[in-house]
């Protein structure tokens, strides 16, 4: 099967093609423990996956998954190599959610707290790592794909001191490095694209931007009626 290899800081994004094998396997409990807490063996799916023909320049892909999903056809273990796949995308969405919402910092007493406060900012974890996602996949999309048109003109003119001169949107690559600008990002030549953190200290101070700027044209509407 192919897989698409998301980028990350060691590797460039690629589609990979995999080999796989597939096996039922019985892992036995340890040896050290009392006879009396014994454990039964555990049956799993065993899944090998290796990569061919990988660019001389990467080392090739091989992942051992070891799972109590059943496996009924190729199908199923296509799924599960595919779910596994997007591990590192995963992983940022944690990620996102520790260092860029700072999850882990709230503080809050109670359960029923934290499964309030993680739902919302769950929310906002996907957005960031879809917004950061798209601009990559997609640059040269209208920006109105993912913001309001007093959202961008708002940052537009904070950014450039100045209206917007010009009738089409900018693109959705332009206008997340102006987010991520709001956010301290310097967009030196070495610095790459923005990442989470920068565009999520940006999105938190266009929010008020945009909702100023919005309240502020209702008030010049209301004015020019009367």
């Amino acid at each position: 099967m192919k897989v698409e290899v998301k980028r990350n800081p060691t590797r460039e994004a690629r589609r990979a093609s995999l080999n796989i094998r597939y096996t039922t396997v019985a892992i036995q409990a340890p040896h050290n423990r009392a006879k009396k807490e014994q454990l039964a063996p555990q049956e799993l799916q065993a899944i090998l996956v290796t990569e061919e023909d990988a660019p001389p320049e990467v080392e090739p892909i091989q992942w051992l998954l070891l799972t109590t999903l059943k496996i009924n056809s190729i199908e199923d273990v296509e799924q599960y190599v595919r779910w596994y796949s997007y591990r590192w995308l995963i992983e940022r969405y944690h990620y996102v959610l520790k260092s860029g919402c700072r999850l882990e910092q709230l503080q809050l007493k109670t359960a029923q707290r934290l499964e309030m406060a993680l739902a919302t900012y769950s929310i906002v974890a996907w957005r960031l790592l879809w917004l950061t996602y798209l601009a990559r996949h997609c640059p040269d999309v209208s920006c109105e794909e993912v913001l309001e048109s007093h959202e961008w003109q708002a940052l537009y003119a904070t950014i450039h001191k100045q209206i917007y001169p010009e009738h089409k949107p900018p693109t959705l690559s332009q206008v997340v490095r102006w987010i991520a600008q709001l956010g301290g990002f310097l967009g030196r030549k070495g610095d790459g694209e923005p990442g989470v953190k920068v565009l999520w200290r940006g999105l938190r101070r266009l929010d008020d931007i945009s909702e100023t700027w919005h309240f502020c044209q209702e008030l010049e509407h209301h004015a020019r009626q009367h």
